[in-house]
This record gives structure tokens, C-alpha cells and sequence, in this order.
């Protein structure tokens, strides 16, 4: 392995800690103080908004932000798509981060053992880089893509051999990390082996057919890669 690919959210952060947060900001502030109004814009994209949390099929989950705007338009036909999205991406660039583990040290460990490094979300590019950047570790990273910075979203494999562009390897020698099936199937779409991560809300029965590996969260990837080196 000379490469990792990560997934952001649910991957590199803990999903339920920084989108339940983002959730119930946007929806109170796109329903301007009308709770139901809220609350019904909250079930179409599988969030439920007394109670703070998503469903495991929510389009939020792997959906980009285009995907949860078109959801969300029906409740509120006195903004545009395009306002919607734009309302989307502020409130997620505002939304906490809790990281799954502590990244510096993973990362700086990744990086000392001369691997290349990118991020793959289908959030878009802005907001995160913007919490990449709040982790203090963007720095850390060859290739951030979102699924508005040309190459589309996942699960097509766009931006993975993107990845594989920019930085001459080929996916063979990369491995796509992530918590969700749109994450797995983008990488056996381009080649690479997948790792899937349960810091997500995907379980591991859903995740395990589609994955090399399961690991509990990115801080079992060290250890993964000593086992591949070692065969």
C-alpha cells in the first residue's frame, strides 16, 4: 500500500456527534422558527429532530448536498435549490467535529511511513476543507475532493482516480477508508481495496460484504497495513 483515501464523515469524524448538531441548526434556521415545519423537513431526510437523531437509510448520510436539497425542496418552496444548497453548506461548515480518534498522530504516523493521503466526501469542498482545517490537519493531506469539485460523488469512483491521478499511483497500491456502502463500492469501483470503519451508522453486517476489512474506527488502519506488508 502506498496511498489511503479516507471518507470524512462517519470516517475521519465521528457522524453522529457533528450532523445530528448540523441537522437540527439547519432545519430550525430553513423553518425560520416554525417547529413542525422543522420537523417535517427533518423526516424527509430521515432525521428526527425531537429526538436528535438519523435513521440508518437518511440521505445525509452519503448523500451530497445537491441529493439532500432535492429532498428537502418540497418544504420549502420559498427558497430556490441552489439557496438551499448554499444554506446547507454554511450550517455544515459550522458544524462541530468530534474526531473519531485523535488524527494528528495517526496521520503524522501514516505520513512517516511515506504513504500519500487524500479525502473523498460527498460533502461538498468548502466545508470541508473547513474542518479539516478546524482539526488543524489539512496540512496532512495530497488531495481533498468534495462532491462538487469536478469529479463527482460517490459511490462512482471520480474522485478516487482523481486521487490516483495527482499523485502517480496506481489504485492497486491505494486503499479507500469510509463508514458507509457508497464509500466501499466507489472503492472496488476504481480498483482499490476498501476498509470499512464503524464510526459511522452503518453496521458492520452491511458493510462487511462490500469490505477487505472491518475495523472499529481509523485507528486499526497501522495495524492493518503491518498485516498487508507482511504477507
Amino acid at each position: 500500500m502506498r496511498g489511503v483515501i479516507f471518507d470524512k464523515d462517519g470516517t475521519l469524524f465521528d457522524f453522529s456527534t457533528t450532523w445530528e448538531a448540523w441537522a437540527a441548526a439547519f432545519l430550525r434556521r430553513a423553518a425560520q422558527g416554525d417547529e413542525a415545519r422543522a420537523e417535517r423537513a427533518g423526516a424527509a431526510i430521515g432525521f428526527d429532530l425531537l429526538r436528535a437523531r438519523f435513521a440508518r437509510d437518511s440521505v445525509v448520510i452519503a448523500g451530497t448536498p445537491s441529493e439532500i436539497a432535492t429532498d428537502l425542496a418540497p418544504h420549502f418552496p420559498d427558497l430556490s435549490r441552489d439557496a438551499l444548497v448554499t444554506l446547507l453548506n454554511q450550517e455544515a461548515a459550522r458544524a462541530p467535529q468530534a474526531e473519531a480518534v485523535p488524527l494528528a498522530p495517526l496521520l503524522t504516523g501514516l505520513r512517516a511511513r511515506g504513504l500519500a493521503l487524500g479525502v473523498a466526501t460527498n460533502d461538498a469542498e468548502a466545508p470541508a476543507r473547513a474542518h479539516l482545517e478546524e482539526a488543524q490537519v489539512e496540512r496532512y493531506f495530497d488531495f481533498i475532493a468534495g462532491s462538487d469539485s469536478g469529479y463527482g460523488g460517490k459511490p462512482r469512483p471520480g474522485q478516487l482516480v482523481a486521487f490516483c491521478e495527482q499523485t502517480g499511483l496506481g489504485p492497486d497500491a491505494v486503499v479507500m477508508v469510509g463508514d458507509s456502502t457508497h464509500d466501499l463500492l466507489a472503492g472496488r469501483a476504481a480498483g482499490m481495496r476498501s476498509i470499512a470503519v464503524l464510526t459511522g451508522l452503518a453496521p458492520r453486517e452491511v458493510l462487511a460484504p462490500l469490505a477487505d476489512a472491518v475495523l472499529p474506527d481509523i485507528g486499526g488502519l497501522p495495524g492493518w497495513l503491518d498485516g498487508i506488508a507482511a504477507l
